[in-house]
């Protein structure tokens, strides 16, 4: 299967659910609270909550880095299978957790183990995609993150039906088996790090430099200056995109004066269903773009996030269904366009194998960018100003968008030679 024409495309497939079982996972623990803190009295207080989730987002942010730097130079296949195991048997040992400790130490273990998919996955789908099909794969892949996070709303519906140990079991069992069947699904591509063409083209001489590439992979990422525009670009609206996933549902409490088991499912939702329309609309458009203009998908990709600079005004200050429920749809359009582009344009300003060590860095900067607006709005609620504050942050959005146009200088991807010509220098 790993020579048919349409591999890349059921690479993808197979990627989709993977990412639904990353962001469902995770997103499990937070809907599930009211009944977990019956057996877990701990877990009734919101200091002690916000550490359990805090600590995540802490080893995520951390370890997206030295995931990427792991998945530049080992087989990703093997990597992705191991990451979802693992992550799995955590959801499924979540359901035996009996005290406050337990709960921590294992939501730390899923940080460290969900933080080594993304960057993987997304570097090994771009290898598998030219530029004619890059945006519309990686935009359907990011669907998946969207589908299980919405999905991981109804975790709490389920428990109250059955248990909440139920639902961790469930899932776990459901990733462990999936895991299994990828070993005989999945491939990487050949020629990358750890597949059998790789190792045929390996140059005996040439192991004692496998100790300097770390540094100078990294060397090669930091001292491009469009890596530094493209890193701000992506921690931006990850401000905006991590507010959306935490306070929304509370943003639309508050502003409709409604119930929290009614506002979730409205935001989380409505947000999903729109990301994933954008995603349809921003990747076709970029990979035909960029046929023509070189700077296509930075286009594209800031089309959206424009897109997004009224609708977080609109969250801020709307206080009526269609009006909030509006700004939610387009902010997802918008950002769903953003999302699919981020790895299709840092493969127009990084070399092929260096990918996965970029994207891991941005995805650190922004997950701590999630974490610093969490505790933020956090405030801003208590003090009553979250839709104020939650329109002042399209202010970061914009200044993102100016410095993407006027200092990215995207190139064509270059070829593996040419990578070497870079290294050596």
């Amino acid at each position: 299967m790993r020579n048919d024409k349409y591999y890349p495309w059921v690479l993808v497939g197979l990627l989709w659910v993977v990412a639904l079982l990353n962001y469902l996972d995770r997103q499990m623990l937070s809907t599930m609270q009211s009944s977990m803190q019956i057996d877990i009295r701990e877990l009734a207080v919101a200091e002690n909550f916000g550490r359990i989730m805090g600590i995540f987002l802490l080893i995520y942010g951390l370890m997206s880095p030295i995931a990427g730097v792991i998945a530049d130079r080992i087989n990703r296949k093997w990597l992705i299978i191991g990451s979802l195991f693992v992550w799995s048997a955590v959801t499924y040992g979540m359901g035996y957790a009996q005290t406050f400790q337990q709960v921590y130490w294992l939501r730390a273990l899923m940080g460290v183990s969900e933080a080594l998919y993304l960057p993987t996955g997304l570097a090994m789908i771009a290898d598998f995609h030219s530029s004619k099909t890059r945006s519309l794969a990686i935009g359907i892949h990011m669907s998946g993150l969207y589908t299980g996070q919405a999905l991981g709303g109804f975790g709490a519906t389920i428990a109250a039906s059955y248990s909440w140990q139920t639902v961790f079991h469930w899932f776990g069992i459901a990733g462990i088996i999936y895991s299994i069947l990828l070993i005989f699904l999945m491939y990487d591509k050949e020629g990358h790090a750890g597949t059998k063409t790789a190792k045929l083209q390996v140059n005996p001489q040439s192991s004692s430099t496998r100790k300097k590439t770390v540094f100078q992979s990294l060397g090669l990422i930091l001292g491009t200056l469009s890596f530094w525009i493209m890193l701000f670009y992506f921690m931006a609206p990850s401000f905006p995109g991590w507010a959306t996933k935490n306070w929304l549902p509370t943003l639309f409490s508050e502003n409709l004066g409604i119930e929290m088991a009614k506002a979730g499912p409205m935001a989380t939702i409505s947000i999903a269903i729109a990301s994933f329309i954008g995603v349809l609309i921003g990747g076709p458009l970029s990979d035909r773009w960029v046929q023509k203009n070189i700077r296509g998908r930075i286009y594209t990709s800031v089309i959206g996030l424009t897109l997004t600079l009224p609708s977080l005004v609109l969250l801020g200050y709307g206080h009526s269904y269609v009006g909030l429920i509006g700004a939610a749809m387009l902010f997802g359009i918008g950002y769903g366009m953003f999302d699919t582009n981020n790895m299709p344009i840092l493969c127009q300003i990084i070399p092929q194998k260096y990918r996965a060590t970029a994207y891991g860095i941005m995805n650190m900067m922004g997950v701590f960018a999630g974490y610093a607006v969490t505790l933020m709005l956090g405030s801003s609620t208590d003090a009553g100003n979250l839709g104020d504050d939650f329109s002042k942050l399209s202010v970061v959005v914009l200044a993102a968008i100016v410095l993407m146009l006027l200092f990215v200088k995207p190139k064509g991807e270059l070829t593996y030679p040419e990578e070497e010509k870079i290294t050596t220098k």
